[in-house]
């Protein structure tokens, strides 16, 4: 009893420091222009899925979406949340992990089965090894509770912006090591062997960086501040694992990578030849 008093008193707490937030914290005027086109989706305007089961951070979350001019759709369990991505193909989701039914690890795990849509995980669950589990499991990002929430809306709209980058590259293929790599900026597309592979569009970001300077290191701080747009405390272990992630999926050996390196000390580096034009 005296266990579920104290659950309920961090609860309350947790709570009022939302309420705060909501009250004290009000979002920052932007520069609209600036971000119509990124917010533009053809259909209207960009969507995202909350899932959150605790109904004001849901609520708190949502308002501050809608006032940057999100569409915004939401679920408060891992199976709604499931069929919510599936009817409303949200441009990015905001998940919760610890939801009722399904938990926020089984739903990423079955989203990224099918799609390479941003997300953003938003958790009480703080250690380390809590977030690099997430993000090993195909998060794009990790917000703990409790959290700002323009700081959100800051996050949500740098995954928004590196998503889909006008004019990223002016090549529509790059191919590495006769055709053993090929990446298509475009279309968003990495193929090893000719075989698609699934990238998340963090890991992607990365890898496009990376391969259009082959031999140029790059430290860890560089890599997420073109990935995602800013940098954080412990940014070291995030950067790791995605690129951790990375190697399984394009290396032929990812205890020997050819394509990724490790540059001891600084950062990473592009290992691949590239093939003249014709060669792929």
């Amino acid at each position: 009893m005296a266990g579920g008093f104290r659950r309920s008193q961090r609860a309350a707490a947790q709570l009022w420091r939302f309420c705060v937030f909501w009250f004290a914290a009000a979002p920052a005027e932007r520069n609209r222009g600036r971000d119509t086109e990124l917010l533009n989706r053809g259909d209207g305007m960009a969507r995202i899925l909350v899932v959150e089961d605790e109904l004001k951070i849901q609520q708190i979350v949502r308002a501050y979406l809608e006032k940057e001019g999100f569409e915004v759709v939401t679920a408060a369990d891992g199976l709604k949340a499931l069929e919510a991505a599936k009817a409303s193909r949200p441009d990015l989701i905001v998940l919760d992990l610890m939801l009722p039914g399904l938990p926020g690890e089984e739903v990423l795990s079955r989203l990224r089965q099918t799609s390479d849509v941003p997300v953003i995980i938003l958790s009480a669950k703080s250690s380390e090894d809590e977030r690099i589990f997430g993000l090993n499991i195909g998060a794009d990002d990790y917000l703990i509770k409790p959290f700002s929430p323009r700081e959100l809306v800051a996050r949500v709209l740098a995954h928004l912006r590196r998503s889909k980058p006008a004019g990223a590259s002016r090549e529509t293929r790059l191919s590495f090591n006769g055709g053993r790599l090929a990446i298509l900026p475009d279309q968003h597309q990495v193929l090893r062997e000719e075989q698609a592979v699934n990238l998340t569009p963090t890991e992607f970001k990365m890898l496009l960086l990376l391969a259009q300077a082959p031999g140029r290191v790059f430290s860890r701080a560089q890599l997420l501040e073109q990935a995602q747009g800013y940098s954080f405390e412990g940014y070291d272990r995030t950067v790791d694992s995605h690129i951790k992630n990375l190697r399984q999926k394009i290396e032929p050996n990812p205890n020997e990578p050819l394509f990724i390196q490790t540059v001891f000390g600084v950062g990473y580096k592009f290992g691949g030849s590239r093939d003249a034009i014709g060669d792929s």
